[in-house]
């Protein structure tokens, strides 16, 4: 097994793919696109008086077993607004701005959002923190071991599937860096079949969300600098895809596109793999079916597309809409069978 670190070069004056601009986009301005929203998903959390905190990441292993990267509870105000939907962001104000209680950091709710798992023996690892950054299964991992990225921390987690044992952890926690034995603020995880993987240092060293396609090729998130960048899998430079507005997650599909969530413009956006923009949707809001910064997304082999929210403070889950075009569908790519026990 290896791991690679890439190292984004600012490349001024570089060689510009020309993409389209978010202006020349297909598929126009529709709310939820081609999905309905599931009305009352997730389910509350049982603690009174506490309801989900800024979420960072989402995960669907199965259509009945998500993992949600919850950073932590949130305890209600005594008096809530009219429009309360029962999440943090219709209360006013971003989840990140509200101190969380560290709780139910790693949950696992089924396809009704009803919690079924907690992994509340693991909460003490993002204490002093903001919680988890983002949940990840490797497709080629019969095991299907979790893994947990913790930005602030600058840490990476890789769990048994049932949470019972801490297989791996990587980086020195609270020990920012950029040698082969520190991060600094760590943030997502792709993999190639033969078990190499490479993880995206996110905030401190300039590398953000990261996704692989067939071709082994990686495909980079410069959010700051508003473009996706290409590379091969020796981190050698290929190609960028500009004008993105700050892509806070992007992944490549098992159709082969790459979709992108942009967080200012609160929308999904389809490319074809040179850069094109094919399709895109969403609109901002707390109202279900609206987002408001999705942060990580999934879906599971039955079609539904799991987003998770960390300003809006929430995951949703939204079926395909009847009669929705195919090809507005994001297609996850499917883990390998499970071995069993």
């Amino acid at each position: 097994m290896r791991l690679a670190l890439l190292s984004l070069v600012a490349l001024i004056g570089s060689i510009l793919f020309s993409a389209p601009t978010f202006a020349q986009e297909k598929g126009g301005d529709d709310r939820t696109g081609p999905y309905d929203a599931v009305q009352g998903w997730p389910q509350p959390l049982p603690d009174k008086g506490y309801i989900w905190g800024s979420t960072g990441g989402i995960f669907a292993e199965t259509p009945n077993k998500i993992f949600i990267a919850n950073r932590g509870e949130l305890k209600l105000p005594d008096k809530l607004p009219r429009n309360f939907n029962g999440f943090s962001g219709s209360l006013g104000a971003a989840a990140t701005g509200i101190t969380p209680v560290f709780k139910n950091c790693i949950a696992i709710v089924d396809a009704d959002g009803k919690l079924i798992e907690a992994w509340t023996q693991w909460d003490h690892l993002f204490e002093d923190g903001r919680g988890p950054h983002s949940v990840l299964i490797s497709p080629y991992d019969p095991e299907h071991n979790v893994w947990v990225v913790d930005d602030i921390h600058h840490q990476v987690f890789k769990f048994t599937n049932d949470g019972q044992k801490l297989l791996m952890t990587l980086g020195q926690r609270d020990e920012p860096g950029n040698d082969d034995k520190h991060f600094k603020r760590p943030t997502d995880i792709a993999w190639l079949p033969d078990g190499t993987f490479f993880v995206s240092d996110g905030y401190g060293n300039t590398r953000h969300s990261i996704t692989v396609d067939r071709n082994r090729r990686v495909y980079v998130s410069d959010r700051a600098n508003n473009r996706i960048q290409v590379f091969d899998e020796n981190g050698k430079y290929l190609d960028q895809f500009p004008n993105i507005t700050q892509p806070y997650h992007i992944r490549v599909s098992d159709d082969g596109y790459l979709w992108a969530f942009s967080g200012p413009l609160d929308k999904f956006l389809k490319y074809d793999l040179q850069g094109h923009l094919l399709y895109a949707w969403g609109t901002h809001g707390t109202e279900p079916g609206l987002f408001w910064a999705v942060h990580q997304f999934s879906s599971d082999s039955d079609g539904n597309l799991y987003t998770a929210e960390v300003f809006g403070g929430r995951p949703q889950k939204f079926r395909r809409r009847s009669g929705a075009d195919p090809s507005h569908l994001y297609k996850q790519v499917p883990l390998m069978p499970k071995k069993s026990s």
